[in-house]
């Protein structure tokens, strides 16, 4: 009989879900690995050898490691969710002109949901991922995520949509340690090679990182269906041509293909009309933004204004700002302005290192 119980454990074959398997199986759990396959590489049409964590070469490393340890690994094929959810939404998203966040779907609306129901199945009480991130219990009996120790891989940007039910079953077993030293502990385990795994910062699914050539491939004429269009300046003075507006983001600067004399970044993007409009650096700057489809993780509701830190994308160290829920969007002020707000990524709300919630940019 173990000491705390079942747990479920999502593997990716990466050095994190390794080491924190391995964690847990060393604390007294009696852990089960699982590693989801979410997309198979022959589908997503990119141009560079199979990596990452549904290739196969991961899932072999998982099970290996599983099988040293003496716990039982299984693999979960959800390759059909996953598209049908993920990379039908992430192709959507490119077509309305919003730049998506398929990592925060993904968790939100499959990881979490099918690690649960294979837990249940398995008798296990809890699950883990290899996140950088910390959980625990609020006095207000709400489930809250904060940051992790190492602020450079700190991952609760992409947590903000995972709900307090699924959240009463997740441990993060990385939270408390930084990325050095969870590299240290492979060594310490004797698996070399899994210590010097290289990071993967691609979207899963797009593993060449193109995703102008991933949407080529998934969508059938995609090129003659929109093709080029304007480039236009915010008062409307055409000033060169595009390849059609699915391949620009907001806040792009390269690759343009045009030159105004300064520095030019993509400051809108219109379907409607396939024009993308150019303008300086200032042009991206807001005092304020709106954001929809919100979670709330610290507490319940944000009916009067509070002072957080908002992130607009991953890597942003956030801004000071003031946010309020108004209805089913939160209204964002910023003290000061911010650059690049884009539509169809993700606004992180924080309360010092408690993640308050989250939303969708609009």
């Amino acid at each position: 009989m173990s000491k705390h119980g079942r747990i479920l454990v999502a593997m990716s074959g990466g050095v994190d879900s390794s080491v924190a398997a391995v964690m847990l199986h060393e604390q007294g759990y009696e852990v089960i690995g699982l590693t989801m396959k979410t997309w198979d590489y022959a589908s997503s049409g990119g141009s560079s050898k199979e990596t990452g964590c549904c290739s196969l070469d991961s899932i072999n490393d998982a099970r290996s490691l599983a099988v040293g340890y003496g716990f039982p690994h299984y693999i979960l094929d959800i390759r059909s969710e996953f598209g049908d959810f993920v990379i039908d939404n992430f192709v959507d998203e490119y077509l309305a002109g919003r730049t998506p966040n398929p990592c925060v779907l993904c968790n939100t609306h499959i990881k979490w949901d099918a690690l649960l129901k294979r837990a249940d199945k398995l008798d296990c009480e809890f699950i883990a991922t290899g996140h950088y991130a910390n959980i625990r219990r609020h006095d207000n009996g709400r489930h809250v995520i904060s940051k992790g120790k190492d602020e450079n891989k700190d991952q609760s940007y992409v947590l903000w949509g995972v709900s307090q039910q699924n959240l009463a079953r997740t441990k993060f077993p990385l939270g408390s340690f930084a990325k050095s030293e969870i590299r240290q502990m492979a060594l310490d385990m004797g698996q070399l090679e899994l210590a010097n795994k290289s990071e993967s910062y691609e979207i899963c699914f797009v593993p060449d990182n193109d995703y102008r050539a991933f949407l080529r491939h998934k969508v059938e004429d995609l090129d003659e269906r929109i093709g080029p269009g304007n480039y236009i300046l915010q008062d409307g003075t055409v000033v060169g041509k595009h390849q059609g507006y699915p391949f620009y983001t907001i806040g792009q600067r390269k690759g343009l293909g045009i030159a105004l004399g300064y520095p030019a970044f993509v400051t809108k993007i219109d379907p409607a009309t396939n024009t993308v409009t150019l303008g300086p650096q200032e042009q991206l700057e807001r005092k304020q933004a709106w954001v929809k489809n919100l979670n709330l993780i610290k507490y319940e509701n944000i009916f009067e204004p509070i002072e957080a830190i908002t992130k607009i994308r991953y890597k942003d160290a956030g801004a000071t700002s003031s946010i309020q829920q108004l209805g089913d969007h939160m209204k964002v002020d910023f003290v000061h302005n911010v650059s690049g707000i884009a539509p169809g990524q993700s606004a992180v709300f924080y309360e010092g290192n408690d993640l308050l919630g989250g939303g969708f940019l609009m």
